[in-house]
């Protein structure tokens, strides 16, 4: 076997699955918060994409302007969608917020054909093309810097998560909503901010994947493997997200290169179907007993 080989696949494998944890999180973060399976976590990421696509190139706004306008902008979507598509729901069983992620997935790819067709668009470049050697591994420019990126603000996150008032907010109504409404949190409104937090950050994964392989309205497919993560990982972990995300990375790289490429998407179902035998809730998930 040749190891360098094998080390040089497993090294994409886990940067690419760092971009997996990052679009997890911002599952995680909404699934956590207000219990609404978000289907359209794929879309939103795309969304994110061509709003940077938008800024950059059609208003021509430099790259250190474009990318926090995008973010912002995919912030406030957030917020519209939990304020219009999501509040009104609350209360109600939960499938009727998931069949309404479901809708929200394809209007946002029918908006996305509207205005900028269904053709692939090529991001600004913004990330160095210097060769990145490990060792004697060679990782693609991107997909380091993309997994560098992704690093540092799943690291900035968790950090608000811990120290941040509004992250401790969001965790006191992640773990007992009833407890948080006795302390004075304003749940309504938690629920809102898991939802700008949880776009914007499925925002700065769409950029980083689409300044990788390019922006085109099937960009929700990565949504796909994202729920794999998730679910691999546990619904309601943050921890599961960061390491389903390296884990089905690591799978599907080398399942694409022992296997071929077409296999990359069987082997990460393969493994799925594999954990949920054995963990229904997931690696890290919360393990819930219900008296019937």
């Amino acid at each position: 076997m040749d190891w360098a080989y094998l080390f040089e696949i497993a090294l994409t494998g886990l940067a690419g699955g760092g971009l997996y944890a990052l679009a997890a999180l911002a599952f995680v973060l909404v699934y956590k918060a207000t219990r609404v399976v978000n289907i359209a976590i794929g879309e939103m990421l795309m969304a994110g994409a061509y709003l940077f696509f938008a800024f950059a190139v059609t208003f021509s706004l430099p790259l250190w302007l474009a990318i926090p306008a995008a973010v912002l902008g995919s912030g406030l979507l957030g917020a519209v969608i939990e304020r219009t598509m999501i509040r009104p729901l609350l209360g109600e069983p939960p499938i009727s917020a998931f069949m309404v992620t479901v809708g929200l997935g394809s209007i946002l790819v029918g908006l996305v054909e509207i205005i900028w067709t269904a053709d692939q668009r090529r991001l600004p470049e913004f990330f160095p093309n210097r060769p990145v050697m490990i060792g004697d591994a060679f990782l693609a420019p991107k997909v380091a810097c993309g997994a560098l990126a992704a690093m540092v603000l799943i690291a900035a996150v968790l950090l608000l998560f811990r120290f941040w008032r509004g992250g401790v907010a969001l965790r006191a109504t992640a773990s007992d909503q009833g407890a948080a409404y006795m302390m004075g949190i304003a749940v309504p409104k938690v629920f809102s901010l898991a939802w700008v937090v949880s776009a914007m950050i499925a925002a700065v994964a769409g950029i980083v994947v689409g300044a990788i392989g390019g922006i085109s309205s099937s960009m929700g497919v990565f949504g796909l493997s994202v729920l794999v993560v998730v679910i691999v990982g546990g619904l309601d972990s943050v921890l599961g997200a960061l390491v389903g995300g390296l884990f089905i990375g690591l799978v599907e790289a080398l399942a694409g290169a022992y296997l071929g490429g077409e296999y990359k998407l069987l082997a990460t179902f393969v493994v799925l179907v594999a954990v949920l035998l054995v963990r229904p809730y997931g690696l890290f998930g919360t393990h819930e007993i219900e008296r019937l």
